[in-house]
C-alpha cells in the first residue's frame, strides 16, 4: 500500500545520472571521478545515488558534513567518503570510528590533529584564491606535512584545491590553478589523491592539469552544469503534480494572499498542490507551469501548500502538471526566473515531496 496521497512528485532518473556520470569518466579519463553527493546528493537522494553509482563499481564519494558521510556509509559500509566541508577535534572520535576521510582547512584543525592519539585519514585543502576554507600560505602546509610523516596514526590520503570562477572567469582560474601548481613542486612528498576539478573544470580543463589524479564532479551528474554547450547533459529530476480542484472567477475577482491578481475577465483557475513549503518559492508568481504540453500561467501568491494557474478549457481535474525538470519547462528556466542558479533550485526540492526513482534505460 502507498504512504504517498498527494500527487506532487519528483521523478529522479537514475539512469539519466549514469549517463552523464559516463560521459564525465571517460572525458577524465584515466583520472578518477569523486562523484559529490553533498546537500542529499544535491536533492536527488544521497543514499540511492550512491548505491545506483556503487552498482556501477564507484567505491569513492565526496560530501560537506560527517553527517552526511554517516547517512551514506551506513547503508554502504565499504564505500569511502570524504568530508569536504568544516570538520574539527571534535569530529575526530567519529571520523576514526567510521574510517571517514576528513579535510584539515586550517592551521587550528592542522596543529590539533598532529597532537591527537585517534587513527585518521585526511585531505589538506589548500586556499587558492576561494577565499573560504584551505590553509593559504605555503610555508604552513610544507611544515604541517614535514611534520605528518613522523605520525604513524595519521594517513594523508590527498591535497586539493577549489575553483572559484572555472565556470565564469578563466583568468582567475589560472591564477588558482598556476598557484596550486607552484605550491605541489615545493611539497616533501605527493599525497596519493591530487584533484583540484569541480563540475566546470572537470569536463574543460582536466586534461590540461597531469598532475592530479582525481577529478570532483558535482552538479554534472544531475544533468544541470553553468556552462554552454554541454548537451550531452541528461537532468535527472523531474518534478510533476496533478490538478486537484477547479473553478470558475468573474470577472474582478481576486486571487490568493495579498489579493495581488485580479481577473481580467470570467476566466478558470486550477489549484495545484505544491507550494513555497516544497520549495516552489513565492518568486514563483508570474512564470507558468506545462498541463498536456501547453503552458499555463501562475496567477496570485504562491501559498505554502498550493499554487493556482489560470486555464481554460482544455485542463480537467487530474491532469498531470509538470513543474519542472528537462523539456518543457527546464530547471534552467526557473533559475532564471528566479535570478539564481540550477544548483540551488534542485537543493530547495523540498523533503516532503517524495522521490521517485526510476531506472529504465536511457534514450537518446
Amino acid at each position: 500500500m502507498s504512504n504517498q496521497y498527494r500527487p506532487t512528485k519528483a521523478e529522479i532518473h537514475l539512469n539519466h545520472i549514469g549517463h552523464n556520470y559516463d560521459h564525465v569518466k571517460n572525458a577524465i579519463a584515466p583520472k578518477t571521478l569523486v562523484p559529490v553527493l553533498k546537500a542529499n546528493a544535491y536533492g536527488h537522494g544521497s543514499v540511492q545515488v550512491a548505491t545506483y553509482l556503487y552498482r556501477k563499481g564507484v567505491r569513492l564519494f565526496a560530501v560537506s558534513l560527517v553527517e552526511e558521510a554517516l547517512e551514506i556509509k551506513k547503508a554502504l559500509p565499504d564505500i569511502d567518503v570524504l568530508v569536504m566541508g568544516l570538520t574539527g577535534p571534535d569530529d575526530f572520535e567519529v571520523a576514526a570510528e567510521h574510517n571517514l576521510i576528513i579535510t584539515v582547512f586550517e592551521e587550528a584543525v592542522a596543529q590539533a590533529i598532529l597532537k591527537t592519539v585517534h587513527r585518521l585519514r585526511f585531505h589538506l585543502k589548500v586556499d587558492t584564491g576561494m577565499n573560504r576554507l584551505g590553509i593559504k600560505e605555503a610555508d604552513d602546509v610544507i611544515r604541517f606535512m614535514t611534520r605528518v610523516q613522523d605520525k604513524d596514526n595519521l594517513r594523508m590520503e590527498g591535497i586539493f584545491t577549489h575553483f572559484a570562477t572555472a565556470d565564469s572567469n578563466r583568468d582567475y582560474y589560472l591564477y588558482q590553478r598556476n598557484r596550486f601548481e607552484a605550491l605541489l613542486k615545493k611539497l616533501p612528498f605527493t599525497p596519493p589523491m591530487v584533484h583540484a576539478s569541480n563540475s566546470s573544470s572537470a569536463i574543460k580543463y582536466e586534461q590540461e592539469m597531469p598532475y592530479t589524479t582525481h577529478s570532483r564532479v558535482g552538479i554534472l551528474l544531475y544533468g544541470l552544469t553553468l556552462d554552454r554547450g554541454l548537451d550531452f547533459l541528461k537532468p535527472a529530476m523531474r518534478i510533476t503534480t496533478r490538478v486537484m480542484h477547479i473553478k470558475q472567477l468573474k470577472k474582478g475577482e481576486r486571487v490568493s494572499y495579498n489579493i495581488t491578481y485580479e481577473a481580467p475577465e470570467d476566466m478558470r483557475i486550477a489549484v495545484l498542490p505544491i507550494g513555497y513549503a516544497d520549495g516552489f518559492i513565492r518568486k514563483n508568481q508570474g512564470g507558468d507551469v506545462s498541463i498536456c504540453g501547453k503552458r499555463y500561467p501562475i496567477v496570485g501568491r504562491v501559498c505554502m501548500d498550493q499554487t493556482i494557474v489560470r486555464i481554460d478549457e482544455d485542463v480537467t481535474l487530474n491532469d498531470e502538471v509538470h513543474i519542472m525538470g528537462d523539456a518543457p519547462i527546464h530547471i534552467d528556466e526557473i533559475a532564471k526566473r528566479l535570478d539564481t542558479i540550477n544548483y540551488e533550485i534542485v537543493t530547495q526540492v523540498g523533503a516532503r515531496i517524495p522521490r521517485v526513482y526510476l531506472d529504465k534505460e536511457v534514450t537518446s
